[in-house]
């Protein structure tokens, strides 16, 4: 409930700004009253963009309407009585507004939350004493809101300075007019007896003289006017580039960047309403410029004075256009990426956004957007402005859609649910490059009128890159080339290059994120992990983790040459064991009962220490998706103890029989490294013995078959 304490805290604008968010479609009522329920759920865990989740955003809606009705039969006394009834009211309105569209409700309120922690954490900024330690984030935002504020300043002197200059010129009108109506008096005296002309001629001329020696003075002064003007729309021009700079340059090119890393398994990439709220001051601020300038063009078309101004017009109209064009095109931009491993005939979605769109009222006239698949050669000839409408590099079916405005939270954005690619074109490759390897972009593009068909903008903007496989069996390669594109692009690459060789860390570093985030644990590769990786990896003994710091491992290495004395390569091994262990092995690793990334000759040093029954759990060096049991026990065949390695187990297995009734099967492992009982770290999995009946006639068999076959030699 802290958000919606501190949010009853705003004052000013950003009041104003929270109590809009509220109205018939979420009453402010339901936000106070269930305040501690609403900021107590998932929300973020909906995907907005996928039509499945609206089973869960159904609970959502019936649980807050039930939240409601609770509230309401709790009311006692003469206020309660009215607040039921109002309660009761709004659990009725919701229904009926969300019942058919769950979805828009979890939209709604994740809006109404994002721009609540907005204010508040601006207005805890601004409130803080000058000087106060800010982090880095609240550092950046202040100086942007700083730079929108002094922006205003600006733009409303201009303003001022226009009126003062339109109302001047209205009045030098107006005196210019009476010189010509003393003018044309003096000109009809040519028409009267000389003694009245006498008469009435040195009134007229002193008059005239008067005039235009005022007309004079206020010409020079109405210069002066334009020319301060001008420049002050310069200075705003300038500092409105800045900002722009700023957010589109820096804020939306990072936000791009975690997309990317997202991809990765990296944290999400946040919410784009902030920099929505930052894109639309800026359309708003750019505009009134435009409008203010348009408007002092038209007052130097009413009265031309000669003078630099025209030239300066010129080039501001110039300008301001230039900041809007690339605003507008900047801000077209991917909210929902496309899957980055994209398999032909399978149905697949994206979503495109317009963070300016209901500010600039593109909506009025809502555009569409078509989507097509181009090649990376493509790609790198549409950035030079190429012609590249010949080529074909693929069909994608349902690739047409248009733009919607959503109300509840501003956006304009074009949800494409339904696209399937038909087909793709290859192009020749070379070398050791394969299908897998070669990258392909999906361009978003479409049209936008921005003020009534007076300005109208071309745009596009690419997707990720994405490798296009025509099985799963190519999931795993495909998956590599993306890996290591996501991790190691730089920003405003020539489309799509990488670098062919990482520093070691840099690689450890991607590939921790990819391990946490497909295991879905907070348990990532230790230090230990990632010198077996390095020892794997560079065919390296040493245990010393600066000794591979300095090491390059290239793309070569890391998914196309196969591991010493193995068929397969450094990824494919460590995609194995990420398979097996998301999918089978999970809550082992999560307690820390899979050590994991330990070779034969390690297991063999840690366990001879050990009492006999002692046992660890490592990941196979022979198979792909493997783990095996090394034990310590006595051997039979000499008066010694040995290490010895169950042989590998693998998914197969696991969807027989799970890892911890395998255990608790083999009476001769007591301990798990170091000294765990083996019930105490794994019975809380063990399946309940008369379930245990069922499997135990093929897991006898199976062992007897395969598995009870003890090796030392097996990896």
């Amino acid at each position: 409930m802290a958000v919606w304490i501190q949010a009853q805290q705003l004052q000013g604008d950003a009041l104003h700004q929270m109590q809009s968010l509220y109205g018939q479609h979420f009453p402010i009522e339901v936000r106070h009253y269930l305040s501690q329920w609403i900021e107590g759920q998932l929300w973020d865990a909906i995907d907005l963009e996928n039509p499945q989740e609206e089973i869960k955003a159904k609970r959502l809606l019936d649980s807050l309407i039930q939240e409601l009705q609770k509230k309401a039969e709790h009311q006692v006394g003469e206020d309660g009585f009215l607040l039921k009834i109002k309660l009761g009211h709004y659990a009725s309105q919701l229904k009926s507004t969300y019942d058919r569209c769950p979805l828009e409700l979890v939209r709604c309120i994740k809006h109404i939350l994002y721009t609540e922690q907005r204010l508040v954490r601006e207005a805890t900024n601004s409130s803080s004493p000058v000087g106060s330690l800010m982090d880095s984030m609240s550092q950046k935002y202040h100086q942007i809101n700083q730079a929108f504020e002094e922006l205003r300043v600006l733009t409303q002197d201009t303003e001022n300075d226009l009126r003062k200059l339109q109302h001047n010129q209205e009045y030098f009108i107006i005196q210019y007019q009476e010189s010509l109506r003393i003018q044309a008096q003096l000109s009809s005296l040519a028409t009267l007896p000389p003694a009245d002309r006498q008469l009435r001629e040195p009134s007229l001329l002193s008059k005239r003289a008067t005039v235009e020696a005022w007309l004079t003075r206020e010409a020079n002064t109405l210069q002066k006017y334009r020319l301060g003007l001008a420049e002050k729309h310069q200075k705003t021009l300038a500092l409105l580039r800045k900002q722009q700079t700023v957010i589109l340059d820096d804020e939306l090119i990072q936000w791009k960047r975690r997309q990317q890393l997202a991809g990765n398994g990296g944290p999400p990439e946040g919410g784009l309403d902030i920099l929505q709220s930052w894109c639309e001051k800026l359309a708003e601020t750019i505009w009134q410029n435009r409008q203010q300038i348009r408007r002092a063009e038209h007052l130097r078309q009413q009265l031309p004075i000669p003078g630099p101004i025209e030239e300066m017009l010129t080039e501001l109209n110039s300008t301001i256009t230039d900041i809007i064009s690339t605003l507008v095109t900047s801000t077209f931009i991917i909210e929902k990426q496309p899957p980055q491993v994209l398999k032909t005939q399978t149905k697949f979605a994206a979503t495109v956004r317009l963070l300016v769109g209901g500010k600039l009222n593109v909506h009025m006239n809502p555009p569409q957007v078509k989507a097509t698949i181009i090649s990376e050669q493509q790609a790198k000839a549409l950035l030079k402005n190429e012609n590249t409408r010949n080529d074909i590099s693929g069909e994608i079916l349902n690739n047409n859609c248009v733009m919607e405005y959503h109300q509840t939270t501003g956006t304009l954005s074009a949800h494409f649910r339904n696209m399937s690619l038909k087909r793709i074109r290859r192009s020749d490759r070379r070398g050791a490059e394969s299908v897998t390897e070669e990258k392909f972009t999906i361009l978003f593009e479409s049209q936008f009128s921005v003020g009534g068909n007076e300005l109208v903008f071309q745009v596009k903007t690419l997707s990720l890159p994405v490798v296009v496989i025509v099985h799963g069996s190519q999931d795993n390669n495909a998956t590599a080339t993306v890996l290591w594109d996501n991790a190691f692009a730089e920003p405003g690459r020539v489309p799509f290059i990488v670098p062919d060789k990482v520093l070691w860390p840099q690689l450890c570093e991607a590939l921790n994120m990819k391990y946490k985030a497909e295991v879905q644990s907070n348990r990532g590769l230790s230090e230990g992990n990632l010198v077996f990786l390095a020892q794997k990896a560079f065919s390296s003994s040493s245990v010393n983790p600066e000794d591979y710091r300095n090491m390059t491992m290239t793309w070569s290495q890391f998914n196309r040459e196969s591991l010493p004395g193995r068929n397969f390569t450094f990824w494919q091994w460590f995609d194995g064991v990420m398979e097996l262990t998301k999918k089978h092995l999970k809550p082992h690793w999560n307690d820390g009962a899979i050590l994991g990334f330990v070779n034969k000759q390690q297991a063999q040093d840690m366990l001879m220490s050990k009492p006999n029954g002692t046992f660890l759990l490592r990941f196979s060096d022979s198979e792909i998706g493997g783990i095996t049991i090394a034990w310590v026990a006595e051997n039979p065949n000499k008066a010694e103890r040995m290490v010895w390695n169950l042989m590998p187990y693998t998914t197969k297995d696991f969807s027989i029989r799970s890892l911890a009734d395998r255990i608790s099967d083999l009476n001769h492992l007591l301990f798990l490294y170091p000294d765990r009982p083996k019930d105490e770290v794994f019975s809380k999995y063990y399946t309940p013995p008369l379930c245990k009946l069922d499997y135990w006639s093929p897991w006898i068999l199976e062992t007897l078959c395969s598995h009870f076959t003890y090796s030392s030699a097996y990896t």
